[in-house]
């Protein structure tokens, strides 16, 4: 197979892991319907990782010299888990029934939870890698 054929193969095999993943977490956390932690949980969780990535592909003379991680690689944690174990459209649709529900505070904590979460945690994972690879 080609280059770009594997890279849709990783692409297609991080998807399906990352909406595995969600759907796990979602099954583990979603306890009540009252707040959609679940979703909350997934979306923070893969802004860490993808902070983490970031960071890793910032330093791609490492990715290349190390082996460790080839640029494919790349597709499958980036694109394919996080693009898939991250949901925007899940985030909107509960947001949709909280304010349905007239649940205005609620809704209005977990967006501004999620997007101002998302920044911290992909921050944070971006410093930690850069801190343990001692840059």
């Amino acid at each position: 197979m080609g280059i770009a054929v594997w890279s849709y193969v990783f692409v297609a095999l991080g998807g399906a892991l990352g909406a595995m993943a969600r759907f796990a977490l979602n099954v583990l956390l979603q306890r009540d319907i009252a707040f959609p932690w679940g979703t909350l949980s997934a979306n923070l969780l893969g802004c860490l990782v993808m902070g983490i990535i970031a960071q890793l592909v910032a330093s791609a003379t490492w990715f290349n010299e190390a082996g460790f991680i080839p640029d494919q690689y790349r597709l499958l944690f980036a694109i394919g888990f996080c693009g898939s174990f991250t949901t925007l459209s899940a985030l909107v649709m509960e947001l949709h029934t909280m304010l349905q529900r007239s649940e205005i505070l609620n809704s209005f904590a977990y967006l501004m939870v999620t997007m101002v979460g998302g920044f911290a945690f992909f921050y944070l994972g971006f410093i930690l890698t850069r801190t343990l690879r001692g840059y």
